[in-house]
């Protein structure tokens, strides 16, 4: 009797359309209020540590001293609190859903302006 059953469902499963979608095919519409990646425009960044230090999952690493901002892709939950708290409005939130993960990803993000202007005063 449990083998009929099971052949109706594998015919049935046989004829009809998946019930999930062809993710790499079938990319799904994004929704209007999606929290997306975190991005940071960081020659506006003065690296005040506000972002990090409001992140609950300390996904964010601000190094002063080095013009660094980092995220860990793999630790931020897209709450926007950091986006939320940043006086600079360094930080955006696209309404994007992020890209998938193969492994663990850490962007960082250095100054590039700031230590051209120091080796430039140096110099003189």
């Amino acid at each position: 009797m449990a083998f009929f059953h099971l052949g109706n469902l594998v015919t049935r499963s046989a004829v009809s359309k998946p019930s999930t979608r062809l993710y790499p095919v079938e990319i799904r519409d994004i929704f209007e209020h999606t929290r997306g990646r975190i991005e940071v425009n960081v020659d506006a960044c003065v690296f005040c540590n506000i972002c990090a230090k409001k992140c609950p999952t300390d996904a964010i690493l601000v190094a002063r001293n080095e013009k660094t901002w980092q995220i860990d892709h793999l630790r931020c939950i897209l709450c926007g609190h950091c986006v939320e708290m940043c006086p600079k409005d360094c930080l955006t939130q696209k309404n994007a859903a992020a890209p998938p993960m193969i492994s663990r990803e850490v962007e960082i993000s250095r100054q590039v302006q700031a230590e051209e202007e120091e080796k430039a005063a140096a110099k003189t």
